[in-house]
């Protein structure tokens, strides 16, 4: 009965999320039903302590995160940079290769260290000019950015600094660049199955006589061509992003040290932070703060007259996507100690081979949850032990336990409950209706990939 009661309030908020409802409204609605047919006693203390306890630590990690990208990507919107790009893109790598485009910038940013949900307010502006520009059905823009941003390059390729391929580094003593061949394999799986799919569906759309259509909301502004700035000016603040996250991740660490204490008075209590937990929020903020002062200062006499009611725009969508991506954090949090989800991580520890079991386990913790590190975290912090044993046992390295750890923890995620998809069809203005059975199809082969790798070592040997 537990277990039911993890699918009853799991399909209750997928369902509500895929029918267009709100999930800021329904997430701890779900949340509820969970805790009422299990122990109705429990409710509000779990409401109080844990779900709203883990949705303002969501908050008050990850806000500033949220609006500082989503202010960039306004501003490089408004500046006329996005279009600018997409049309030095279409003129270098084709007219009919928009979906690669958008695919290779945001998996630049990504494996650049940028965060994904930065990547989303960035890539969306340029996803919308050349989807529109090529009359391109816009609802597939969301699968595209899923596709260059969260699945070869937040897992698969090897040193890729993405928090997906952090974790496991802690539980079996590997880099971020453990079992590299498998890691490309798993990415060229993924890249070429992936724009197979996207552009068939592209020219199935469009053979249909559906274009880029009318009446979206969210729409960019359009800028006229003949104002276009010049595109190496365009993509220097996309590339200063990147390049000054990678510069104080790297830095921060010598500047402060691991716990820092600062006492700004006699009367308050010290402020205490471990630098761990926050270095790498503090490398993206402060690389988003460069990014936006570059695109300030470089088209101010067009920013000018827009910022006021730009900047408004952009904290409106910083807010809905925090709060998206808050609530379904603390839904995540209470199903994690539902009894229910013990028996199912329980019943997956049977499964005999250590690398099935794991890529398995991982995968489907990581849907519960509706997020990749949570699912990976959960799993790895109970059972790395026992896949650690099963491992040395079949003389299997601990890299390639790595690998599909981290590849598992991207597949099965991306569910109709996850706060990334959800803050992504908020971004673009697009329901679950639209857009989500193609993100559907590229978690499925990003699922593949996971047991695909396994395979390949089995069969090869190859690490």
């Amino acid at each position: 009965m537990s277990v039911i009661v993890c699918i009853i309030s799991l399909g209750f908020l997928m369902f509500v999320a895929y029918r267009g409802f709100s999930v800021i409204l329904f997430a701890p609605i779900a949340a509820i039903i969970g805790v009422v047919l299990t122990e109705p006693s429990a409710l509000l203390p779990i409401y109080s302590g844990l779900f709203m306890n883990k949705m303002v630590v969501f908050i008050e990690n990850y806000f500033p995160v949220f609006l500082l990208g989503a202010v960039f990507g306004k501003l490089i919107e408004m500046s006329g940079f996005a279009q600018s790009i997409v049309s030095a893109a279409i003129r270098t790598i084709g007219r009919d290769r928009a979906i690669l485009s958008i695919a290779i910038v945001g998996a630049l940013l990504t494996y650049g260290g940028v965060s994904l949900f930065v990547c989303v307010f960035a890539l969306y502006p340029f996803a919308v000019e050349m989807f529109r520009s090529l009359d391109i059905p816009k609802r597939l823009i969301p699968a595209t950015i899923i596709f260059g941003t969260a699945t070869f390059t937040m897992d698969a390729l090897p040193g890729t600094p993405q928090i997906q391929n952090i974790i496991p580094t802690s539980f079996f003593n590997t880099t971020t660049y453990a079992a590299p061949t498998l890691g490309i394999i798993g990415a060229i799986f993924i890249f070429a199955a992936g724009l197979t799919f996207l552009n068939w569906r592209r020219k199935t759309l469009q053979a249909q006589g559906e274009g880029y259509g009318t009446g979206h909301t969210n729409e960019p502004e359009q800028v006229a061509p003949a104002s276009l700035p010049n595109p190496i000016l365009s993509i220097c603040p996309l590339l200063l992003v990147g390049i000054v996250n990678l510069f104080f991740t790297h830095f921060l660490p010598t500047l402060f040290p691991a716990v820092v204490e600062v006492q700004m008075n006699s009367i308050t209590k010290p402020v205490i932070q471990k630098l761990s937990s926050v270095k790498g929020i503090w490398s993206v903020e402060i690389a988003l703060v460069v990014g936006i002062l570059f695109v300030v200062i470089a088209a101010f006499p067009t920013l000018k007259a827009k910022f006021a009611e730009g900047s408004k725009a952009a904290v409106g969508g910083a807010l809905l996507a925090t709060m998206n991506t808050a609530s379904e954090y603390g839904f995540g949090s209470v199903i994690a100690a539902l009894p229910g989800f013990v028996v199912i991580r329980d019943s997956l520890s049977a499964i005999p081979n250590p690398l099935l079991n794991e890529a398995i386990t991982v995968n489907v913790l990581a849907g519960i949850t509706g997020s990749a590190s949570g699912g990976m975290s959960i799993a790895l912090a109970a059972m790395s032990e026992q896949f650690i044993a099963a491992a040395n046992a079949a003389g299997i390295p601990l890299e390639v336990l790595h690998r599909v750890a981290s590849m598992a923890s991207g597949g099965m995620d991306t569910l109709p409950h996850n706060g990334v998809i959800i803050t992504i069809l908020a971004i673009c203005g697009l329901t679950h209706r639209q857009s989500y059975p193609d993100i559907f199809a590229i978690t499925c082969i990003k699922s593949c990939a996971a047991f695909l790798v396994v395979g390949v070592y089995y069969l090869t040997g190859l690490v």
